[in-house]
């Protein structure tokens, strides 16, 4: 048996294992007072993160779209939350990937996660302004009242906008963030048992 066709099994295991785990995370998010009720806080994109490292770009996005396909059978926004979890996750471990690719080292790893992290929150103003609240407004809230849900927390606010810069950005970056610092605190001692080199 070639080693290329050992790899190839080894990769793809590997990546649904990630993906299980992964969905049950996503599954075990929670709600938190201080952004409105449906955002949740959950840190299924870790072990994309992970995949991404370890296996390449690609096996992260794998991860990322396998999660929220299997999470389809559960949702309860007519889909549009799990497309939102898609593009923040891919704009998360996409970058990662390509950028630990070009330099395998402790501070190439810290440098892509901490800018996958920062690209994230960035997406997630273009993403929700453009396309998940347009269609929230279609299929499930109206925008007034998603609006609302932010003036509840902070008068002030009375467009999208400002909302998603003062709530969305911050809430994105830290759900990010945890991923960060969980990532560079198991990576290193993960990953000969990812790769298969753990015995050798």
């Amino acid at each position: 048996m070639s080693n290329k066709y050992v790899m190839s099994v080894r990769t793809l295991t590997v990546t649904a294992m990630f993906t299980a785990v992964s969905y049950v995370l996503y599954l075990f998010g929670f709600k938190i007072p201080i952004v409105p009720s449906f955002l949740t806080m959950d840190f299924s994109e870790l072990p994309a993160v992970i995949a991404s490292l370890s296996l390449g770009p690609v096996a992260g996005v794998l991860v990322c779209l396998l999660k929220n396909v299997l999470h389809l059978a559960i949702s309860h926004t007519m889909w549009v939350g799990e497309l939102s979890n898609f593009i923040l996750g891919v704009a998360f471990v996409f970058p990662v990937g390509i950028i630990y690719k070009k330099n395998k080292t402790k501070k190439g790893a810290i440098i892509a996660l901490v800018s996958g992290a920062l690209i994230m929150a960035t997406v997630s103003v273009v993403s929700n302004y453009f396309i998940i609240y347009p269609l929230y407004d279609k299929l499930a809230f109206p925008m007034e009242v998603i609006i609302g849900m932010y003036t509840a927390l902070l008068p002030s606010v009375k467009s999208l906008l400002p909302a998603l810069l003062i709530f969305n950005v911050p809430f994105t970056l830290v759900k990010a963030l945890v991923s960060v610092v969980v990532t560079l605190l198991i990576y290193k001692p993960l990953s000969p048992i990812i790769k298969g080199t753990y015995n050798k």
